[in-house]
């Protein structure tokens, strides 16, 4: 091996060393859950991706807040493991630098704490007295800052033909779902154009 190439494959070591995740506060996490109801949400939305929350930074720990059984913060390394062979996806606002400011960042804890302890939304309502994964990331964003990251649904609008999503409204709405509820799913925001990826981690 000649000096050259000696040197560049200890840059490439060097890079690769850094190429770890760098949370920064408000950033959108995304992972498939192992949840039971994790596959029939990517059946009804066609996407991969099943589970989300948004980042937090709190006494130089980095945390997600999220929608489980209850509204909590769970730690980082703690929320990733939780995802299926510890895959995910990192976006954020394509102008986070200007935008999310120390004040607007505060408004959008203060939106987050006042849904704390919340429990889990089973039947994906708009209301505020139950709230599930994406809903609480959406609203976070829009009430705290006033930025609205992917387009709300309908129920109607989803594919809910196969068996497993069938099935789950079967157990939850008796066969018969709100159709005109609204609804903003993780593939959903996953898609938006104001969000740009950022990192994508985990076992291949």
């Amino acid at each position: 091996m000649t000096a050259g190439c000696f040197i560049l494959m200890l840059l490439s070591l060097g890079c690769n060393a850094e190429s770890e995740y760098q949370p920064v506060n408000g950033d959108i996490i995304f992972h498939t859950s192992r949840s039971s109801q994790s596959q029939a949400i990517q059946l009804a939305t066609n996407s991969k991706y099943s589970h989300m929350g948004i980042v937090f930074i709190r006494e130089d720990q980095a945390v997600v807040f999220e929608a489980v059984a209850p509204v909590k913060a769970t730690p980082l390394k703690e929320w990733i493991a939780r995802g299926e062979n510890g895959q995910y996806v990192v976006k954020r606002l394509s102008n986070a630098s200007k935008v999310l400011t120390p004040q607007a960042l505060e408004r959008m804890k203060v939106v987050g704490e006042s849904y704390a302890g919340k429990n889990y939304d089973l039947y994906f309502e708009w209301s505020d007295d139950r709230i599930y994964c994406s809903e609480l990331v959406w609203k976070i964003y829009y009430q705290g800052l006033g930025v609205r990251i992917g387009e709300l649904q309908e129920l109607r609008d989803f594919d809910l033909s196969s068996p497993v999503v069938r099935k789950k409204i079967d157990e939850r709405w008796n066969g018969n779902p709100p159709q005109d509820e609204k609804v903003i799913s993780p593939a959903a925001m996953f898609d938006s154009k104001v969000l740009v990826e950022v990192y994508r981690g985990g076992d291949s």
